[in-house]
């Protein structure tokens, strides 16, 4: 998809004023909030060591993961089962001293079978871009390119929907004003064909965009009836979950938090946490409920969910292994979580960064 598509939002503003009815990847500090009393821990095996910055992992149709590491710009393979990881590919053009930036999610294509593609959203030297490619194969092909990009709050994750479409979360990369401005794609969650293009049934006629006044998506997951919820990174005090609706004003930087709607304009978030408990990014749901992944937090919320409603998200793992990042659900039902305890924020233990294997109740 050609980068002017984020200057070329035809009826954009309009549309969207009639619609709308953690820190920095973990690094501020706030005052707490409400705290949940920690859950029966589930059953948990390491599944692979060694890592450096895990940040986006995608299984293939056999079993097997692909994991991109932040900070080196590599692919690694985990076996289904576990085991060592071994390297299948480098991403070119990718600069990995980027701050927050740097090689980030990945997704495979839904027709992996038939066409064998691989999407990867990286910081490249320009800006924030989304390729895709074959594993060895040649050189990537822009799917989305024109993000704008900052040490800070590049967004990152890539999931493809139940309905086939590529979904991204976008950052605000240091600029809150743009997570309100129809003419870019920061700050929002945007909706994409697997090509790149733009489906034509989306809410904003010819615009990629899905949902706007986000400041930092790194969280996308779907339930069984289809609804997206989202993590979301908030600034000094208030960390977010938000079910995602189309068209809809998730708020950044009018309000955070429960900040109030002013009269139908924005969309208040379902839970909300202090900074220090959360600084949520990956999530995935399992058995009932969204699980969620704390950098700052150091533990894994689990948070059930009654259609489109919450309960009291409860505390797992809490403490037990550092800053914990992405949170998939693996084709048998598990949770794979990766920590991030050598990204510069964590103390790493002997065999960080790791995978867990977590076996949701």
């Amino acid at each position: 998809m050609p980068s002017h598509l984020a200057r070329t939002f035809v009826g954009f503003v309009a549309v969207l004023a009639l619609c709308s009815c953690g820190g920095d990847d973990g690094g501020s500090t706030s005052t707490a909030q409400t705290t949940a009393a920690p859950a029966e821990e589930p059953a948990v095996r390491v599944v692979a060591t060694g890592l450096q910055v895990p940040w986006g992992v995608a299984f293939l149709p056999g079993g097997d993961a692909l994991v991109s590491e932040r900070t080196t710009a590599r692919i690694v393979r985990v076996p289904a089962a576990g085991g060592a990881a071994q390297e299948v590919m480098r991403v070119p053009d990718v600069d990995t001293n980027a701050g927050e930036g740097g090689l980030l999610g990945l997704a495979v294509s839904p027709e992996y079978a038939r066409d064998g593609l691989v999407y990867a959203y990286f910081t490249s030297a320009q800006d924030n871009r989304i390729v895709r490619f074959r594993l060895g194969g040649t050189a990537p092909q822009p799917v989305l390119t024109g993000l704008d990009r900052n040490a800070i709050h590049d967004g990152g994750r890539i999931a493809f929907g139940p309905d086939g479409m590529l979904y991204v979360g976008t950052g605000d990369a240091g600029n809150s004003a743009v997570a309100q401005d129809p003419e870019s794609l920061n700050g929002k969650i945007l909706r994409l064909r697997p090509d790149g293009g733009v489906p034509a049934d989306n809410p904003f006629r010819g615009s990629p965009v899905w949902s706007v006044g986000h400041r930092n998506v790194q969280g996308l997951a779907w339930d069984g009836d289809g609804r997206l919820w989202a993590a979301e990174l908030g600034q000094d005090d208030v960390d977010e979950i938000n079910l995602i609706r189309p068209a809809r004003n998730y708020g950044w930087p009018r309000v955070e938090g429960e900040g109030g709607t002013s009269g139908g304009r924005f969309t208040n978030p379902l839970v909300t946490w202090a900074t220090s408990e959360a600084s949520p990014s990956g999530a995935a749901v399992a058995g009932g409920a969204l699980y969620v992944g704390a950098l700052r937090g150091e533990r894994l919320w689990r948070v059930p969910l009654d259609g489109a409603q919450t309960g009291e998200p409860e505390a797992l793992l809490d403490g037990e292994y550092g800053r914990l990042r992405t949170v998939v659900r693996a084709p048998d039902g598990a949770l794979w979580v990766t920590t991030s305890n050598r990204d510069g924020r964590g103390s790493p233990a002997a065999e960080d960064d790791r995978i867990v294997r977590v076996q949701p109740r």
